[in-house]
């Protein structure tokens, strides 16, 4: 039940934000103005936006749900450490599958029938979580469910795009955090304190699949021009020629991002362990929590700044965060950690907000579906590679090493995008001053 109150707050929440008008837009004043008849309709309701936003985070957080559950799963039916990485990989592979093969889906077929079918695949994967009998069971839910998200997450974060430049891309931000953080929070809470914790959950989800599918039935399609390219198999991730520089300027920022959630959820609890003691697992949740809620508060503040300067803000917080969070695992404390975690979110939210908010603006509304999905092919690299590879090197030279390199690794790349982002903002001035 809390994750089902905790979304829909959140979500209610950011049916409130601002929406913006064609002569109000702060922040994307650096990008090229492209409007549409539909968009601009939309723009003056903020139902759609908040039912896309609310089906977002119901993906997100589905894909969350089983991760704090694999303990009670491993009690049932003793399986090894090692299917957890194959139940892992396989996610990612299906949903990195989804995003190369269908990712521009929804330029030429429309949001909603690529919508409805990502809700399809996810109701039949909470149906075999639920009626999980084995491993086997396991690994074809998350077979179907990282497909489902790989068609949701670009999808619908064109078709708010489509609603919404401005706003489109502040509320995938909020989305996409808020989903990610209440599917692990609230299921571990769940798993510890409600009854049927490997059943509860899914129930919940399912309910809210269900109703989120009705009303995008009913909903009205976003997209007006659609790409005329003919439909192929063929893997195609496009980034617009105009938003190339835009999109390589950002990637310090993006991978670093990314890798830090990936790090976060997957080795930041046994870190804590290590410092503290076994007792003190459950702040591995709050460590968690504390990235996403600065994250958030970031991205509310922030929201009305320029890409660049959202960007080159949110680099600078996550580098005095970051540098928190190795200071307190150095020294085992884990209040300095927690608190670092939250200045590191600061900056988490306010560079995601501007890494996405730098390109969303340069594509073509039969363009943004392909966009998206290079947007999440990176990101999704990088919140798992970098994570097994820090895994990896755990292994090789004990948690706490491994954790300041990855650190370290993470400043370096937060350092470089604050150099791309000045370097882009003066040749921007340069070329204004000379126009």
């Amino acid at each position: 039940m809390l994750l089902l109150a905790c979304s829909v707050a959140i979500a209610g929440a950011i049916r409130f934000l601002p929406t913006t008008h064609a002569t109000a837009t702060p922040f994307y004043h650096e990008a090229t103005r492209m409007t549409t008849s539909t968009a601009e309709a939309f723009a003056q309701d903020r139902q759609p936006r908040f039912l896309h936003a609310v089906t977002l985070i119901l993906f997100l957080a589905a894909a969350s749900v089983p991760t704090p559950l694999y303990r009670l799963y491993q009690q049932e039916w003793g399986f090894s450490p090692l299917m957890l990485t194959v139940i892992f990989a396989v996610y990612a592979l299906a949903l990195l599958a989804a995003l190369l093969i269908f990712g521009s889906l929804s330029d030429r077929a429309g949001r909603r029938p690529v919508i409805l079918a990502a809700l399809t695949l996810e109701g039949v994967a909470l149906v075999l979580f639920l009626t999980a009998r084995g491993i086997e069971w396991l690994v074809f839910a998350r077979l179907i469910q990282g497909f489902a998200t790989g068609l949701a997450t670009t999808s619908l974060g064109a078709a708010m795009l489509d609603i919404d430049r401005q706003g489109g891309a502040l509320t995938n931000a909020l989305a996409t955090i808020a989903g990610t953080a209440f599917g692990a929070v609230g299921s571990g809470l769940l798993a510890q304190y409600a009854p049927a914790p490997l059943h509860l959950g899914y129930v919940l989800l399912f309910a809210l699949v269900i109703v989120q599918a009705i009303r995008t039935a009913h909903a009205p399609e976003t997209i007006t021009t659609r790409s005329l390219q003919r439909w192929s198999f063929k893997p195609r991730v496009a980034v617009p020629a105009r938003a190339r520089v835009a999109f390589l300027a950002m990637t310090p920022i993006n991978v670093a991002l990314w890798a830090l959630s990936g790090f976060y959820l997957a080795l930041m609890p046994s870190l804590l362990v290590t410092i503290t003691d076994p007792a003190a697992a459950w702040l591995g949740g709050l460590a968690v929590a504390a990235l996403m809620a600065g994250a958030a508060a970031a991205i509310l503040v922030l929201r009305r700044y320029s890409a660049s300067s959202a960007l080159i803000l949110g680099a600078g917080a996550l580098v005095a965060g970051l540098l928190g969070v190795l200071a307190g695992a150095n020294v085992a404390s884990p209040s300095l950690l927690l608190a670092s975690s939250a200045l590191a979110g600061i900056g988490f939210g306010a560079a995601y907000l501007g890494a996405l908010g730098s390109i969303a603006p340069l594509a073509e509304p039969h363009e943004r579906g392909a966009l998206m999905a290079a947007f999440y092919i990176e990101g999704y690299l990088s919140y798992a590679l970098p994570a097994v590879g820090a895994g990896y090197l755990a292994q090789e030279i004990g948690l706490l090493a491994a954790a300041n390199v990855f650190g370290a690794a993470l400043i370096l790349l937060a350092c470089a995008a604050i150099f791309l982002a000045l370097a882009q903002r003066r040749d921007l001035s340069r070329r204004k001053r000379s126009a």
